[in-house]
C-alpha cells in the first residue's frame, strides 16, 4: 500500500496531526505544520514530475498510480487512487495553500488544536482528489466539510456562530443530494449480471458501451449531483453560506475555504455529474448555464456594494466560481480547460487576497474600507501585495486571471447558437464589473489621506507574512507567463480518447 505515491498526500497530514497531538509548545507546532506542509509541496512536485514523464513515455492511460485496496467487500467499496493532469493540478494548489497558510497563521491562538482541525481539513481535500472510487471520495468529501464548524465557531470573529451553523447546514443539505445521487449511480453502475462498483473509471466505461445508467435515469441523478456539488460552489440560489462563512473564518481558514475547499465543487461536477451523466450532462446543461450565468454577474455585482474586505472578496469567489461552473458547462475542450485554470487561478489569487486582509485587520483592527486610507505609504509591501492580487481578480494580462478568463470566453464562444453567445457575452461583461469593485476598493484602501491617526504607527509585513504572500505571488505570475504549460498538463485529461463519452469537441 505505501508503496503508492498518492497514498502519501493522506498519511503525511495523519503523521501531522499525531505530532501536533504531542507538541507541548508554540515552537513545536509550527515546526511540525512547517515540516508537513512542505514535505507536502515535495510531494505534490515529485508526483507531477513522474506523471509528466510516464506521459512523455507514451502512458496514455486516464489514470496514472493507480491502486486498489479493498476495506469492505459487501459493496465493492476500495480505497481506490489514482490521478490525472487536472488532479495533479488541484494537487499543486493545495499543497501551496496548506504552505502559505501556515505561515499565515503564525500567531494564531491555541495554535495546536487549530492547527489539528486545519490539517484534518486538508486530509479530506488531498484524500478527494486522489481517489476514484465514489464513496471514498464522498467520505473524503465530508472529512474536508466538517472541521469548518468549529474552525469558524472557535476561532473566527463577528457573528462566528450563526455563520458556522448557516455554512455547516446548507453544506450538509447539499451532501444529502449527492449521497443520494452517487447511490443511484452505484445501484445503476454495471449492467444486469455484472458487479455493481463505484470505481468512476470502470462506470464512465460501462456508461459507454452499454448506457447502464438509462436516459431517464440520468435526468434524474444528474441534477442532484450537480447541485449536491454546485452548494460547495457557491452556485446561485446556494451560494449565501460562502460570504458569511468566509466574513467570519481566520485567515488559514479563509485561504483553505476559498482557495480549495471551494474547489471540490467544480471537481465533483467535472469528475462525476458530467463524467458519468453524458446525456444529462449535454441536455440539461442550459439550465445550470442560467444559474451559473446570474452566479457570476450577481457576485460581481454585489461585490460592489459591499464595504467589508472579506465580503468583497467572498462576493467576488461567488462570480469566479460561477465561472468555474459555467465554463464546465459548456462542454468543449478549451472551456474546460480554462475552468481548470479558472480553478488554479482563483484559488491561488483569492487566498493571497485573504491572507493579505487577515494581515491589515490583525494591524487596524478594521476591514471597514470606509474608515482606512493611505495604507500604501504606512505598509508597502501589504500594499503592493494587495494591489497584484486585485489585478489577477480583474484579469490583467501576465497574470493568472487572464489566461484563465480569455481561455474560458474564447472555449464559451466556440458555439455558434444565440444561446451561448448570449449568456457569454453577459459573462464577459463581469470584467467590467471586477475592475469597478477592485479599483474602488483599492483607491479607498491604500491611497488618499490617512484616516485614522493610530495607522500611522503601524508597521509593515513580518518575515513569516513576507514569505506567505510571495509564494502566491509568484504562483499567480507563474501561471500567467507561463500558460503553455498548465494548459498542456491539463488538456490531454480532456482529449477524445479520455473524455469521450462527452463528444467534445
Amino acid at each position: 500500500m505505501f508503496s503508492n505515491l498518492l497514498i502519501y498526500f493522506v498519511v503525511i497530514p495523519l503523521l501531522m496531526l499525531a505530532g501536533f497531538a504531542i507538541c507541548k509548545n508554540i515552537r513545536q507546532v509550527r515546526t511540525v505544520a512547517v515540516a508537513g506542509s512542505i514535505l507536502l509541496v515535495g510531494l505534490s512536485v515529485w508526483v507531477l514530475c513522474d506523471y509528466l514523464a510516464l506521459r512523455a513515455a507514451g502512458n496514455m492511460e486516464e489514470m496514472l498510480f493507480r491502486g486498489d485496496w479493498t476495506w469492505f467487500a459487501p459493496l465493492n467499496i476500495k480505497l481506490s487512487v489514482g490521478v490525472d493532469g487536472v488532479s495533479i493540478a488541484m494537487l499543486i494548489l493545495s499543497s501551496i495553500i496548506v504552505f502559505a497558510g501556515s505561515f499565515a497563521s503564525w500567531k494564531i491562538d491555541d495554535a495546536r488544536h487549530f492547527f489539528m482541525w486545519l490539517i484534518l481539513l486538508s486530509t479530506g481535500v488531498y484524500g478527494f482528489f486522489i481517489c476514484i472510487d465514489l464513496f471514498t471520495m464522498f467520505m473524503f468529501y465530508e472529512v474536508a466539510l466538517i472541521p469548518m464548524y468549529l474552525l469558524i465557531g472557535v476561532w473566527g470573529t463577528g457573528r462566528k456562530e450563526y455563520s458556522a451553523m448557516k455554512l455547516t447546514l446548507m453544506l450538509m443539505g447539499g451532501s444529502a443530494f449527492l449521497m443520494l445521487s452517487l447511490i443511484g449511480i452505484y445501484y445503476h453502475s454495471a449492467p444486469e449480471g455484472q458487479a455493481l462498483t463505484w470505481n468512476i473509471i470502470d462506470i464512465a466505461r460501462n456508461v459507454e458501451e452499454t448506457q447502464c445508467i438509462s436516459k431517464g435515469w440520468q435526468y434524474f441523478l444528474f441534477p442532484m449531483c450537480f447541485v449536491g456539488f454546485g452548494v460547495l460552489g457557491a452556485m446561485f440560489p446556494f451560494h449565501t453560506w460562502s460570504p458569511d462563512g468566509h466574513a467570519c473564518a481566520p485567515t488559514a481558514v479563509s485561504m483553505l475555504h476559498a482557495g480549495v475547499l471551494m474547489k471540490l465543487g467544480g471537481y465533483g461536477c467535472f469528475r462525476v455529474a458530467m463524467y458519468l451523466m453524458p446525456q444529462a450532462a449535454n441536455d440539461l446543461a442550459w439550465i445550470f448555464l442560467i444559474l451559473t450565468g446570474i452566479s457570476v454577474v450577481y457576485g460581481a455585482f454585489s461585490a460592489c456594494v459591499q464595504t467589508d474586505l472579506k465580503y468583497i472578496n467572498a462576493y467576488s469567489s461567488v462570480s469566479h466560481c460561477g465561472m468555474v461552473l459555467f465554463a464546465i458547462l459548456m462542454i468543449n475542450t478549451t472551456a474546460l480547460t480554462g475552468a481548470i485554470m479558472q480553478m488554479l487561478s482563483h484559488g491561488l489569487m483569492t487566498a493571497l487576497f485573504f491572507a493579505l486582509i487577515g494581515m491589515i485587520y490583525g494591524r487596524t483592527h478594521t476591514r471597514d474600507i470606509r474608515l482606512m486610507g493611505g495604507l500604501m505609504k504606512i505598509l508597502p509591501f501589504l500594499g503592493v501585495g494587495y494591489v497584484i492580487a486585485g489585478m489577477a481578480s480583474l484579469g490583467l494580462p501576465g497574470l493568472s486571471g487572464f489566461v484563465a478568463e480569455m481561455t474560458i470566453f474564447v472555449g464559451s464562444f466556440e458555439h455558434t447558437d444565440m444561446f451561448h453567445r448570449v449568456f457569454t457575452i453577459v459573462a464577459c461583461c463581469s470584467i467590467v464589473i471586477t475592475a469597478v469593485y477592485i479599483l474602488r476598493t483599492v483607491g479607498k484602501l491604500l491611497f488618499g489621506p490617512v484616516l485614522d491617526p493610530h495607522h500611522a504607527e503601524l508597521t509593515d509585513a513580518s518575515w513569516w507574512e513576507r514569505l506567505s504572500t510571495i509564494t502566491l505571488i509568484v504562483s499567480v505570475a507563474a501561471i500567467g507567463c507561463f500558460p503553455n504549460f498548465f494548459e498542456s498538463l491539463i488538456r490531454f485529461t480532456f482529449s477524445p480518447e479520455i473524455f469521450r463519452a462527452i463528444g467534445l469537441n
